[in-house]
């Protein structure tokens, strides 16, 4: 409780103080210079030729590179589960204002349920009805894995280790009406009921709740939920209008709006972790990661949009009640946005260019997932596992929680880290972990002694004991309220 506490107070504090995290008052491109020269220098960016030699010839000239309309889709996700039952699973997340499912096809080594030890991936598409072509690309996606799966070896160890999610549209009301050709319009952006679903979702801060997230639509209420219900990890919701990765935080506080309406840079405390993993997907994309237009086609290029692969979404432009915000607020999910190409609806000839220059972007930004310190905690007397216990990294980044079977994972950058782990009613344990180019992922379990039960001597030196209420109630006195104070008089 009291390390979410914290954890919030600083994302209020941060923003409020409008001071980015990283490297003092620069800009966004200066830190994402300095950044992914750092991420070059330890070897910890895959390029878009590493990645080709890397994972081998695949067969993807099976696809059919066309449009898919809701019977399509639902047919189509049908016969792919039909035909792969030992590595599918279909379901829905729920449903759309014209009673359409929101379908979810899994495609693992371990489809129907949390096997684990295995982190759980996910992909959205079509969140705008217009935007199509990460909705093809996810069926594209689920056929090149699950045919690939017996003869390559990277596809295999990513089913064999990794369950993907790929839910191909969130808004299929909207893309019903919307017409293919369209390069920039906006006809069958929103949903039925003409909202936003990227404006929708519960915004940060309580103030800028207005007509767009006042009232959480039938589809943003079901990926909530099923957010919730999956200890997701890692995630990515695909765009279109041009060709970048967007990372939190989308939006900014009321005193930044206050002064620069259109845009403020807006870094989340993991910074650092999001630029290296928008930039793991630019830079295994074709030509996302150089600088310059992001279209081939120039008449398609919009004043004011970034020069480069990367973009923190607030300082392109505000977004408030945005998707990846949500996520990383409100779950153990880190999510970037992919502006996927600058064509919204493109023709059926233009759809086997796109696919390729995203298909190997697509799949390393999949196996980002496994770069995490990870493991269980549990009660060190009983052997119980322990769920709702905080793991934190820091005393800034997001603390994650340990769920089902008292399992964690928590994406990481190479660095050394001291991991805190706490519970209610239980003493605090840490450990240090050292992450390099050749230890990606680090397996850290955590036995926990009950508060009052005699402490393991292997723990002894590494756990705090917990604070009475007279403690808890003193440091909020000592130092919430003062924060409080900053925050509002600021």
């Amino acid at each position: 409780m009291i390390d979410h506490l914290l954890f919030a107070l600083l994302l209020l504090v941060s923003n409020s103080l409008a001071k980015p995290l990283t490297l003092g008052q620069e800009r966004s491109t200066d830190v994402e210079k300095y950044l992914i020269n750092q991420f070059e220098n330890q070897d910890d960016i895959t390029t878009y030729e590493q990645l080709i030699a890397e994972l081998g010839n695949f067969n993807d000239s099976f696809i059919d590179f066309r449009h898919y309309n809701y019977r399509d889709l639902e047919q189509k996700l049908t016969d792919l589960h039909k035909a792969y039952p030992h590595l599918t699973d279909l379901y829905s997340a729920g449903q759309s204002i014209q009673n359409r499912e929101l379908y979810v096809l899994v495609v693992s080594k371990y489809p129907h349920a949390h096997q684990k030890g295995v982190p759980e991936f996910k992909y959205v598409a079509n969140m705008h009805g217009n935007e199509v072509s990460g909705r093809v690309f996810l069926v594209y996606l689920a056929e090149v894995l699950l045919k690939n799966y017996e003869t390559n070896e990277y596809i295999r160890k990513m089913l064999d280790t990794t369950r993907i999610h790929l839910m191909p549209t969130m808004n299929p009301d909207g893309y019903e009406k919307a017409i293919e050709g369209d390069d920039s319009g906006v006809r069958g952006r929103q949903n039925a009921a003409g909202q936003d679903l990227n404006r929708n979702f519960p915004p940060r801060f309580p103030e800028l709740i207005n007509n767009e997230n006042r009232r959480t639509q039938p589809e943003t209420a079901a990926v909530m939920s099923w957010t919730k219900s999956i200890p997701f990890v890692l995630s990515a919701n695909l765009h279109g209008g041009t060709a970048i990765v967007n990372y939190p935080f989308d939006d900014a506080p009321v005193d930044r709006l206050r002064n620069r309406r259109s845009s403020s840079y807006s870094p989340a405390p993991d910074n650092e972790l999001f630029v290296r993993l928008a930039y793991s997907y630019a830079r295994a994309h074709k030509r996302m990661w150089k600088p310059g237009p992001r279209c081939l086609n120039p008449q398609l290029e919009l004043t004011g949009d970034p020069q480069s692969g990367i973009v923190n979404g607030a300082e392109w432009y505000i977004v408030s009640g945005g998707m990846q915000d949500w996520n990383y607020v409100n779950t153990n999910c880190m999510e970037l946005t992919v502006e996927i190409n600058c064509v919204k609806f493109p023709a059926k000839s233009r759809l086997k260019m796109l696919w390729d220059e995203n298909k190997y972007a697509l799949l390393h930004y999949i196996m980002q997932i496994h770069n995490a310190i990870h493991g269980f905690v549990y009660d060190a007397a009983t052997r119980s596992p322990i769920v709702g216990a905080t793991i934190g990294i820091d005393t800034t980044s997001k603390i994650v929680t340990s769920f089902e079977a008292g399992e964690y994972w928590r994406l990481i950058n190479i660095g050394n880290y001291t991991v805190t782990v706490d519970h209610p009613d239980y003493l605090s344990v840490t450990k240090e972990v050292v992450i390099t180019r050749d230890r990606r992922s680090a397996m850290l379990d955590f036995a926990l002694t009950r508060v009052g039960d005699p402490l393991p001597s292997e723990n002894r030196e590494s756990a705090d004991a917990k604070p009475d209420s007279a403690t808890v109630s003193s440091l909020f006195t000592i130092l919430v309220l003062p924060l409080i104070s900053l925050i509002l008089f600021h």
